[in-house]
């Protein structure tokens, strides 16, 4: 279906979100804990789409996000965290996520993004 590259600082969300995209066919490549770990996890694995959290140690999700957008223009990254405001999402946008998913993760909302996601993958 598609490979998932997942990075959270929390093992805990790490592993729920695992068991929820695994449970729907979908394969995990990597977990990363930090925004430095998503860049060279990405750049290693080239995942079909990263999830990744905001809020981090080391480097924010929201510089991971800008560093692999930089390196590949086409990169599918989709954004975690419990900061859902309004400035938080629109940052994520105009940095290049392709959506905002908010904490706490919910299965059927992220069955639904990653739905649209590889749906629009198979018609490209």
């Amino acid at each position: 279906m598609g490979t998932i590259l997942i990075v959270d600082d929390s093992l805990f969300i790490r592993m729920k979100i695992a068991e929820i995209v695994q449970r729907a066919g979908y394969e995990v490549v990597g977990f990363g804990a930090n925004g430095q770990e998503a860049i060279d996890l990405f750049n290693q694995l080239k995942p079909d789409l990263t999830l990744l959290d905001i809020t981090m140690p080391i480097k924010d999700g929201l510089t991971a996000l800008k560093e692999i957008k930089q390196k590949d223009v086409n990169a599918k990254v989709i954004m975690i965290s419990a900061m859902a405001q309004d400035m938080v999402i629109s940052q994520s946008i105009e940095n290049g996520a392709i959506d905002f998913i908010e904490k706490p993760i919910r299965d059927l909302k992220i069955l639904k993004v990653l739905g649209r996601v590889f749906s629009t993958n198979i018609s490209n």
